[in-house]
């Protein structure tokens, strides 16, 4: 069981800038959360309670304003400052001591995914026991993305980024999930021409091994990439529209912690003294 998580919340945003100069872009707001929400609450959908977060130099304090170490969930969280973004992989070199023997999932903290039945493909995505696994996506043009060639029993043959010729329709989201070898793995990675350790060779030491496997968001489910400011605003329209319409939070981290019984009425009256009087705030009451 894979009991330890990620969030890569570090890069400089540029494609953001001039929101991102002075706020990381995890800290903006998706609709009425800021973005950080949706990742951790993936991880916490997975039962994951230890969580690191991988976070720019300097911005440690905007953070504990909002998540100081997760007893207010039930959860651990921990931060790691990085100097500057050094690639994917370098998550798993910055999170050895955190790591240590165990397996880990690594989500990338601008990735947004929802789904009616993503929980239970969250958890059992979380039973890896060896190898790797990667969450793909049907999307309708492969070429923007890095994509999966994918045989029986889930087993992925095959990567490539950005193909200018069909080579499958199956892409790569942000959220992965490890043995305890990757490490290991990430240490033996070299930059490529951009200077950055790429993750697609990562998971191609996996697939040399016969060991990198897939799961899938089913068709029903969504994944959004918040990496420019249209995605971004895309992205909250999306979550504005369902909560709208449907009366229930996406993403409301102190409810999925509530229904794991990892916190109780008490610690919802604190989050709502937290928040003050806010439209979040109304919604934890009604949880209560």
């Amino acid at each position: 069981m894979i009991k330890k998580g990620i969030i890569l919340a570090g890069g400089h945003g540029t494609r953001m800038s001039p929101l991102t100069k002075a706020v990381n872009k995890q800290l903006l707001p998706i609709y009425d959360k800021p973005l950080i929400y949706y990742p951790l609450s993936i991880l916490m959908l997975a039962k994951i309670k230890d969580i690191l977060i991988i976070i720019n130099k300097g911005q440690l304090n905007q953070y504990k304003k909002l998540l100081p170490n997760g007893d207010n969930l039930g959860i651990k969280i921990t931060y790691k400052e990085q100097s500057y973004p050094k690639g994917l992989p370098d998550a798993f070199i910055l999170g050895d001591n955190f790591i240590g023997k165990n397996n880990v999932a690594l989500i990338l903290g601008d990735n947004f995914f929802y789904g009616q039945s993503l929980s239970k493909t969250l958890l059992n995505c979380v039973k890896l026991k060896n190898g790797a696994k990667v969450l793909l996506h049907k999307v309708s043009k492969p070429e923007l993305y890095g994509v999966a060639k994918i045989k029986s029993k889930n087993k992925i043959i095959s990567i490539k980024e950005k193909p200018k010729k069909y080579f499958s329709d199956l892409a790569i989201t942000g959220l992965y999930f490890f043995d305890k070898d990757v490490v290991k793995f990430s240490k033996q990675l070299k930059p490529s021409k951009r200077g950055e350790l790429e993750i697609t060779d990562l998971l191609n030491k996996y697939k040399k091994k016969h060991k990198l496997y897939a799961d899938y968001i089913g068709r029903g489910g969504a994944w959004l990439d918040t990496g420019s400011i249209e995605d971004f605003y895309k992205t909250s329209a999306f979550v504005s529209a369902i909560e709208n319409r449907q009366g229930f939070k996406i993403s409301c981290i102190e409810e999925i912690a509530l229904n794991n019984k990892w916190i109780g009425s008490k610690n919802i009256k604190s989050a709502i003294k937290f928040y003050g009087k806010c439209q979040y705030s109304e919604y934890l009451k009604k949880l209560i």
